[in-house]
């Protein structure tokens, strides 16, 4: 579940291995590069954070964010 804190969208995904955590990543790759709109995010092997904010509008959750975030958890 996304949750918003410090100005940004922030959601933590767990795979049960790092390929799986990497074909996540990239299927988000795509999403957010379709959307022009790309993500900040972590990765350590089976686990991938993703923290999301509108650069443009100074670093604060806008629509964008909420509709990426909605395309992301369509990929699950």
């Amino acid at each position: 579940m996304w949750q918003e804190k410090d100005n940004q969208l922030y959601r933590s995904f767990e795979f049960s291995d790092f390929k799986d955590a990497f074909a996540f990543m990239t299927k988000v790759a795509l999403v957010a590069e379709k959307m022009n709109h790309h993500p900040y995010w972590i990765n350590v092997y089976n686990k991938v954070e993703i923290y999301l904010s509108t650069h443009d509008a100074g670093n604060v959750v806008t629509e964008r964010d909420h509709r990426l975030a909605k395309a992301i958890d369509g990929l699950l």
